[in-house]
């Protein structure tokens, strides 16, 4: 088994309306130094150990996770990892 940590963030320039209440929350609260916060996704998989593990998770954040258009995202593969 392998564990697929996917990260999903909006691209540069797409306004980010959660992103932008969390930064106004934050400076009510005190936290005037947090001048922009963006909120993404993250998200684990496990998955079966095989050669072509890199060209699923493409095919899966492409097509079903992430919208392409709007996001970018990136992931790692952990090794080895026992269930």
């Amino acid at each position: 088994m392998k564990k697929v940590k996917i990260y999903i963030t909006l691209k540069q320039g797409v306004l980010d309306p959660q992103g932008r209440a969390v930064q106004e929350s934050l400076n009510t609260l005190g936290y005037s130094e947090v001048q922009q916060a963006r909120v993404g996704k993250y998200m684990e998989l496990l998955v079966d150990d095989n050669e072509e593990v890199e060209v699923k998770i493409e095919e899966m954040c492409s097509k079903l996770l992430a919208n392409p258009v709007i996001e970018d995202y990136k992931y790692t593969i952990e090794e080895g990892v026992v269930q």
